[in-house]
C-alpha cells in the first residue's frame, strides 16, 4: 500500500482560518483549478518517519522549512488506495514566495524531448469553503477535520444527488438519442 505524508498549514484572518494549498505544476494540470489543489505532500520513503517525510515534502514543494507544534490528523484513503497521513500546524509565510523542486518528463508526448516543470506552480492561503472547492476531493476530509478541530464550521460538501452526470456531446450522444429504425 502506498503512503503519502503532508502538512496542512493554517493561519487566522479576521477571526477565521485560512488553509495553505498548492497547485500541481506541469502540463497536465495547467488548465485545471477546482479539484486540482493539494496539501503539500509526497510519498513516504521506506523506513522513513511519516512526519519527517511530510516536513521534507513541504520543503521540497515550497522551498520553506516548517517546524513547530504539529497536530496529527486522521489518515485518509483516496480512490487510488493510497493513504495520506497529514499533520496540521499554525504557521505564517508568504505563499507567493514559494520555490518548488522540479520534475522532468517527455514533452510534448512522443517528441523525444525532455522538459522540466515545477512540482508546484503556485500556492495560496484560502478560506475554508474555497479551499474545499479547490482541493482534490480525496483530501477534503483532511480539511474538514482541521476546520472542526479549530472550531470553524466546515461547509457541507454538495450532496451526491445534486451532482449531474456530464452532458454528452458528439456523435455518441446523437446515436444514443436517435430512435431505433425498424424494417
Amino acid at each position: 500500500m502506498k503512503r503519502s505524508a503532508g502538512i496542512l498549514a493554517y493561519r487566522w484572518r479576521d477571526g477565521a482560518p485560512e488553509l495553505f494549498l498548492v497547485h500541481p505544476g506541469g502540463p497536465f494540470w495547467k488548465n485545471e483549478d477546482d479539484g486540482a489543489w493539494s496539501i503539500p505532500k509526497g510519498e513516504i520513503d521506506p523506513d522513513e518517519d511519516p512526519l519527517m517525510a511530510a516536513r521534507r515534502e513541504f520543503r521540497e514543494e515550497t522551498g520553506q522549512a516548517i517546524d513547530g507544534a504539529f497536530t496529527p490528523l486522521d489518515p485518509v484513503k483516496i480512490a487510488s488506495g493510497k493513504v495520506i497521513e497529514a499533520w496540521a500546524i499554525e504557521h505564517e509565510f508568504d505563499a507567493s514566495a514559494i520555490v518548488s523542486n522540479t520534475f522532468e518528463i517527455e514533452w510534448p508526448p512522443r517528441s523525444g524531448k525532455k522538459q522540466a516543470f515545477p512540482e508546484v506552480d503556485r500556492a495560496a492561503w484560502l478560506p475554508g469553503p474555497l479551499a474545499i472547492q479547490k482541493i482534490n476531493k480525496g483530501q477534503v476530509p483532511l480539511l474538514i477535520q482541521l476546520l472542526e478541530k479549530l472550531g470553524a464550521t466546515p461547509p457541507a460538501p454538495p450532496p451526491a444527488a445534486l451532482k449531474r452526470p456530464p452532458a454528452r456531446s458528439g456523435t455518441g450522444a446523437r446515436r444514443t438519442a436517435a430512435p431505433k429504425r425498424t424494417r
